[in-house]
This record gives structure tokens, sequence and C-alpha cells, in this order.
């Protein structure tokens, strides 16, 4: 698709696509996935996907939206996964902010292939689904690697911290994120087998490897920019680290390392940032 494909059977397909995505958006809202702003964000974001990126890019959206959001749910009562969201700046609910920084650069991604042909459109769908991997990797990394038995170490200094802390791995956390991006990969490469995906690209294979090693690159990025210059704060009352101004017990917290202006959102932004260049280098790489 280019500008110039955009006739009224077009305009009338893209807004459809928006519609549908609300429709996900207010089931995502009502399964409290969801707040009321991350609901009109996910509109945007899925509607953008959905409608320029076409039935491909939007079936890896919602992929990783109802694989994120499961694993935001599983395992709730236990007890490591409470300690480790008291560190949390937000809920298990996604806000704008979040949606925003996890489907933003995607979306970006998407809107630019209607834009584009050739060789960059294929770079375009390499960072599509470099930006997804990563922000899938980032997610079940969190979700799953919360659950180690094994304390986390921090990726810089292998430092033992609490389970939680920005910066902190785990062997389990790990393995998820890079089974998350392939996740995406190898999804990507079954649809571009069936051409449901925009473009055509000479080989699957660069696409799994694009959303592995994208995917991959993206969370150690966020795990770096954790660890190193993301605001990390510490609750006096509880004696506990947070990535919040104020703790869940209610109490103002210290800024204990890092700029206090670049919070988990942000973090997460640059993260699928670097999944979307890494992968399109890939695909870069491989075309002919």
């Amino acid at each position: 698709m280019t500008l110039s494909d955009l006739t009224l059977p077009a305009v009338v397909v893209i807004t459809l696509a928006y519609l549908a995505a609300a429709v996900i958006a207010y089931a995502g809202y009502r399964a409290r996935a969801l707040t009321i702003d991350g609901a009109v964000a996910a509109c945007l974001v899925g509607g953008t996907v959905f409608g320029f990126g076409q039935l491909g890019c939007a079936l890896l959206l919602v992929l990783f939206f109802a694989s994120s959001s499961l694993l935001s749910f599983f395992k709730t009562d236990d007890a490591r996964k409470r300690r480790a969201a008291e560190t949390f700046e937000k809920g298990g609910k996604r806000d704008a902010a979040q949606v925003l920084a996890n489907g933003g650069v995607a979306a970006l991604a998407a809107l630019l292939l209607v834009l584009s042909n050739g060789s960059a459109a294929a770079v375009y769908l390499g960072a599509f689904v470099g930006a997804l991997a990563a922000a899938t990797a980032d997610t079940w990394a969190t979700e799953i690697g919360v659950l180690s038995r094994n304390a986390p170490r921090l990726i810089t200094t292998g430092r033992i911290v609490p389970a939680g802390t920005s910066g902190g791995v785990t062997w389990l956390g790990s393995a998820a994120a890079m089974l998350g991006a392939g996740v995406i990969g190898i999804g990507a490469a079954l649809l571009a087998g069936i051409s449901i995906l925009p473009i055509s690209h000479p080989g699957v294979f660069s696409l799994v490897a694009a959303g592995l090693i994208g995917g991959t690159a993206g969370m150690l990025g966020d795990s770096l920019l954790g660890a190193t210059v993301q605001a990390s704060y510490w609750c006096p009352q509880c004696n506990k680290p947070t990535e919040s101004r104020i703790h869940t017990c209610g109490t103002p917290t210290e800024l204990r390392h890092g700029l206090p202006w670049l919070n988990n959102d942000l973090v997460n932004v640059a993260g699928t940032l670097i999944g979307a260049l890494v992968a399109a280098l890939i695909f870069a790489l491989t075309l002919p």
C-alpha cells in the first residue's frame, strides 16, 4: 500500500481497522488488562497496525497483547510475584504510557510501511517484528522471571538484588525472554509463508532471526538501561527498592540512582527501538 492507494475503499478499510481495534481494546478494559486511557491508546496503536500493517502485522500484535495479558495474570497469588510487584511503578493494568511504550515503535514501523516499497518496506517490516519481539521478550522476562527460585543478579555487576529490581536478571527470565522473542519471529515466518504479511521477503528464516535476535537485544538493552540510568528509588519505611516515587505503602521514596525523569516506560521505548534497529539491520543484510 502507498499513499496513492488511499482511495475510498482503502479509507473504509482503515476506518474498520480502528473500529476493530476499539472492540479489542474495550475487551481488554473489561478483562481488567487495560485502564481507560490504556484502552484508548491500545485503540490508536492497534488501529494503526491493523489499518496500515494489514492482517499479518495485526495478528502479531494480537499475539503479543494476548500472551502478555495472560502472563500478567499468571500465578498472581504467588508470594514471589506479589513481592516483586511491590517494586514496580505500576500495577497489572496497562495504562496509556505503557501501551505506547510497548507498541508505539511497532505502530510507527507499520505506518511507514504504507509510505515505502521494495527494500525499504522490507526494512520497516523487520523493524516492526523486532520492536514487537523486544516488547514481548521484556514482558515475558518480567512476568516469568519473578517466579525464579534463584535470586536475580544485576546485569552489570552480577550482584544479587531483590526480585523486581530494574536491571536484575535470572536464567529463567532470560530464557522466557528468548522464547517470547522467538515466538514473534516464528509467528512472522509462518504468516509470511502463507502470504499474509504485507510484503514478501526472500527467506522466512530471516524473520525468525529478526524476532529472536532483535527481541533479545532489545530486552538486554532494556536491562542495561534499567541497571544504569533508570530512576531507582528506596522506601525508607519498608526498606525496599522501588521504581515509584510513592511506594505501595504510601510513603514518599528517595532517589537512589539514575535519572529522575527516566522511568520504566521510557526505558521500554528504548528497548523496543533497539529491537527494531537490530532487526532492521538483519533484514538489510539479508536483502538480495
